[in-house]
């Protein structure tokens, strides 16, 4: 195996494995603000205080920068979401 092959091997089983630990801290993070929705919004908003404070925006997954995706309100109504305006909405709902 030549040096540059070995290098890419390598690089690649780094990119697996953090790629792994995203989705295991992802998963745990969203757990978690299931379980815990009003500690883990004050939380969040701490952090984006923090953030603002050092002149970085938030983005959505669209790119905006205002969120209008809902947390779940409660673990055991996995359907159910608070939009952006605070109203409760049924999955699948437009709203």
């Amino acid at each position: 195996m030549t040096t540059t092959e070995r290098r890419v091997k390598t690089a690649m089983t780094q990119a697996v494995r953090q790629r792994n630990y995203r989705r295991v801290r992802d998963r745990a993070l969203r757990r978690l603000g299931n379980l815990y929705p009003d500690q883990y919004r004050e939380l969040l908003e701490e952090e984006r205080a923090k953030d603002e404070a050092q002149g970085k925006v938030w983005l959505d997954l669209t790119g905006r920068t205002n969120s209008s995706v809902g947390l779940p309100t409660d673990h055991r109504e996995p359907n159910k979401t608070t939009n952006r305006l605070g109203n409760q909405v049924q999955q699948g709902d437009l709203g």
